[in-house]
Order: C-alpha cells, then sequence, then structure tokens
C-alpha cells in the first residue's frame, strides 16, 4: 500500500543567480518551503562576478529576462551587464526573495539518506540542514580558469582574471596586456583601446564575429513598452531572435546545410570587408569553421581593434616576467597590466561541493569520465536532485533564461510526484541514462562543435558537452518528463 495524500517539502536551492532566482520564485507562488543557498554576499550569479569594461550581454536584452517580468527599461537593444545585475535585482526586491537567501553561504558538501529519502546540506562554516529537494542552480561560468604560464605570478604590476577586476589596475594611458580572445577577450578590446597608451591582445586563436546590430531605445519607445508589454513580445518573439535561434540550431546539427552556409557566408563576407589592413586581417583569419567556437556577436570589434594603439599578438608567449611578456621568438611586451581574459573551468557546476547519492555513489566519481545529467536536469544515483543549466544543456548564442525556465517546467513535474505523496524519490534509471548519453554523444560529434577545433564546449575527451538537436528538440523534451526512464519509489504508507 502506497500513500497518496501531498505532503510538504522542503526545498535547497543553489546559487542565487539567473537560475536560483527564477526557482526561487516558482517555489514562493507555491507557497512552498525553501531556502536559497548563495556563496556570495549579493545576488546575481556571472552578472555579479563579470563587471569588466565592455561587458554585455549577447542575447538582446528583451529575450534575457523571465518570461513572466518584461522588463520596459532597457536602455539599448543589447544590455550591458551592469544593467543586466540590476535587473536581476529588481526582480529579487519585486518578489521579495531577500528573506529567503542565505548569503555567504557556501554548499560543501550534500550527502543522500535513503533512509528518510532527504539529502543533508552541509555548509562551509559547518552548519548542516535536511531537505527533500536540491536545486542545484550553480551555473557553469563561475570557476575562473587561470593560464598555466611560466611566471605568471612575477609580474610586477597588477595581474587579474576579468571575473575578479581590479578597479585599481592602471588602464588609462597604461600599456595593459591582455590574454584570451573570447567573447570577454573582445569586449574588453572596444572598451579600452581608446583609453590606454598601448593594448597588446594576445591571441591564441582568432574568432569569427558575427555582424549584430546596436541601437539606443528612446524614452519614448520605452514609455511605449511601459503602456503596452506586447511591444516587448514582439521583439522576443521576432524572428530576428527566435528564427535565428532555430535557423542556429538547424546549423549546428546539419554542418553542411543551407542554414550553416549562411552563417559562414555572414562572418566571412563581414571579415574580408572590415579589416583593412593585409598583416592584421591573416592575423584575425580563423582557421576553423564559424560556430566551432562560441560565435562572437558584435557590432564594432573588427573597427575597434584597428586602433593604432591595439597591436594583435598571435605568437607564443615564453613565460611573464616582471614588467611583460617574453614572446618564444624573443620579442618583449612591457606592460604596466596584464589582464586574464582565459575563461572559466566549466566542468565544474555545483562542484567543488562534495556529492554522495545513492550507495555512496560520489559526483565525481560518477562525472570522472565527463560531466553529465539526464537531458541535462537529473542525474542516476542521485534522487530528488535537480540541476537547471546543468551539464550537456543547449549551448549557444540564445537566452540561457528561457532554457531554464524551460528547464523548471519538466523539473516541477518530477517534483510534483514527491508533492502529491505518489513517490518518496525520483531519478533516471541508469539504463535511460545510458542510452541518452549514447545517443547524445553520437550526435554531438557530428555538431559543428566537433568540427575541429578547441572551445570550452569539448569534454576532457574531445567530444563536445552540449545539447546536439534542434531548438524545438529541446523544447519538446522538456514539455513531459518520459517517466518511465526514471526509477520512482513509492513512499511506505504509515
Amino acid at each position: 500500500m502506497t500513500a497518496t495524500t501531498n505532503r510538504p517539502l522542503r526545498h535547497a536551492v543553489i546559487g542565487a543567480g539567473m537560475a536560483g532566482i527564477l526557482a526561487a520564485i516558482k517555489l514562493k507562488q507555491r507557497a512552498e518551503d525553501f531556502v536559497v543557498y548563495e556563496k556570495a554576499a549579493k545576488i546575481g550569479g556571472t552578472w555579479r562576478e563579470n563587471r569588466y569594461p565592455g561587458l554585455s550581454c549577447d542575447v538582446p536584452a528583451h529575450a534575457y529576462t523571465y518570461s513572466f517580468e518584461p522588463y520596459p527599461e532597457w536602455q539599448a537593444y543589447y544590455a550591458t551587464g551592469s544593467e543586466v545585475q540590476g535587473y536581476f535585482e529588481q526582480v529579487v526586491a519585486k518578489y521579495g526573495l531577500a528573506a529567503d537567501i542565505r548569503f555567504n553561504s557556501e554548499v560543501s558538501a550534500l550527502d543522500w539518506d535513503a533512509g528518510t529519502n532527504q539529502w543533508t546540506v552541509t555548509l562551509a562554516d559547518g552548519s548542516r540542514d535536511v531537505f527533500d529537494v536540491v536545486i542545484a542552480a550553480s551555473g557553469v561560468l563561475h570557476h575562473p580558469r587561470l593560464p598555466e604560464i611560466e611566471g605568471l605570478d612575477s609580474f610586477e604590476g597588477p595581474a587579474f582574471h576579468t571575473a575578479r577586476w581590479d578597479d585599481t589596475a592602471p588602464i588609462d594611458g597604461a600599456k595593459v596586456g591582455l590574454i584570451g580572445s573570447g567573447s570577454t577577450g573582445i569586449q574588453i578590446v572596444t572598451a579600452i583601446n581608446k583609453k590606454v597608451d598601448k593594448l597588446v591582445h594576445f591571441q591564441r586563436s582568432p574568432q569569427w564575429v558575427m555582424p549584430v546590430p546596436q541601437f539606443q531605445y528612446t524614452e519614448e519607445e520605452r514609455e511605449a513598452f511601459r503602456r503596452d508589454p506586447a511591444l516587448i513580445d514582439a521583439i522576443r518573439f521576432a524572428d530576428e531572435y527566435i528564427g535565428n535561434i532555430k535557423r542556429f540550431t538547424d546549423a549546428i546539427t546539419d554542418i553542411d546545410g543551407p542554414q550553416m552556409t549562411m552563417i559562414e557566408d555572414v562572418c566571412r563576407q563581414h571579415f574580408e570587408s572590415s579589416i583593412r589592413d593585409p598583416e592584421l586581417k591573416e592575423k584575425l583569419r580563423p582557421n576553423y569553421r564559424a560556430a566551432c567556437k562560441r560565435l562572437i556577436y558584435s557590432w564594432c570589434y573588427y573597427e575597434e581593434v584597428q586602433h593604432p594603439a591595439v597591436f594583435v599578438e598571435t605568437g607564443k608567449i615564453a613565460r611573464i616576467e616582471p614588467k611583460g611578456v617574453r614572446m618564444a621568438d624573443g620579442t618583449f611586451h612591457e606592460l604596466d597590466t596584464l589582464i586574464l581574459a582565459t575563461g572559466f573551468q566549466a566542468d565544474k557546476f555545483i562542484r567543488p561541493a562534495g556529492v554522495t547519492g545513492e550507495n555512496g555513489m560520489t559526483l565525481d566519481a560518477f562525472w570522472a569520465t565527463r560531466p553529465t545529467a539526464h537531458y541535462a536536469v537529473t542525474l542516476p544515483h542521485f534522487p530528488n536532485l535537480f540541476m537547471l543549466n546543468g551539464p550537456t544543456g543547449p549551448v549557444g548564442n540564445f537566452s540561457l533564461i528561457d532554457i531554464a525556465e524551460r528547464q523548471w517546467d519538466y523539473i516541477d513535474q518530477l517534483i510534483d510526484l514527491l508533492r502529491k505523496g505518489e513517490a518518496a524519490s525520483v531519478m533516471p534509471t541508469v539504463d535511460a541514462h545510458n542510452a541518452y548519453e549514447e545517443r547524445r554523444i553520437a550526435a554531438a560529434k557530428t555538431t559543428i562543435f566537433g568540427s575541429g577545433c578547441t572551445s570550452w564546449y569539448l569534454d576532457a575527451t574531445g567530444v563536445p558537452a552540449s545539447w546536439p538537436w534542434s531548438y524545438d528538440a529541446f523544447a519538446d523534451a522538456m514539455a513531459k518528463p518520459v517517466l518511465s526512464e526514471y526509477a520512482i519509489r513509492t513512499p511506505v504508507a504509515a
């Protein structure tokens, strides 16, 4: 006999960034018992951590909002990082979430108790609490990756990762070195090139750049957005965004099809027509296919990188010295400030927290080959643990808010089994997950991400760690869990 009555649940949400705020709002609207654990002193996640010059979101501002919380006040088509952070702070205030968030509370361990069907959450200060459900919303880009370059610690001036921006570092009128040419490096070039005496941009490999429009919204337009939210929806669902996203996912999964050809043609034409100096053009010419790395969306990079203060250095760095950077060919770049735009450890997720699930299985052991999750959301061996923007989820130039909202709808249906007393615990079966991973890996290898470049999209074995099917396929998968793929353990009646 099994219980069928509703039962109250306690939820732990890890992280108060975009996804954690979403989970908190949804749980609060249900009048659920929950706590959000945030390791930092304020909300925002990656938008809190990153505040370097030029930071902007490469998703149109009106598409990078919660579907239920449009924002008419965006200043431009693409928003600055500080604007995005401000948006999340306003949402937290509007929904009264501050009291539900425990700041400066880093989760150090999660331990499953099969006897009680609960998780014990241990914080870095040693305190503990017990929960029925854990929502891991820690995000991906929050553990900075530092380059392994000889002598980095010997540099006499400020040397820092972009996610640890040093406001005291000399920039104006200074000789600045910038290592890294992903989105962060590109944005910094466009922001400081006219301020410095010299900017040496060290890049291991150049990037394909997709040209995009950027324009300011007028006060009249913002007033129209305030009066009529349908005008916001017209932007959020416009073909310029939704159509481009669907075409993009079609392109990455059909790398010789017409959509990928169009992307490559646009990027190539933009490149060829924008760089005037032949030597610089060859430095900036990628040797891999467009979109193999994450596409750079920029309305001004090619123009700004041609500023006379910028020198693009494509040689190999030999070592860092107290006064600057020594190249393998002997060239020395004297610098006052060294900026490390070298990305993040994208395979960490909620780690270094130690997670121990059923029968002593640890997350480190389960992820020994690669981080993985069933449809990017759930994990075998780890009951009642759900991930937002977890491993193998969609990656690309589109709104992770939209992805998280779809994942929440999927998660909420599984949690509902627990709420209704129809299950004491739920997790995907090993067989179902293995079958999913087998399909995913085979498909991922044929995507543009696996076409022959190095990027943070690739796992330790060189397999793209991503959703390898279309946007519509992801939306369909998130619409309803396939319960036959889950081990659903019913509670024993009292």
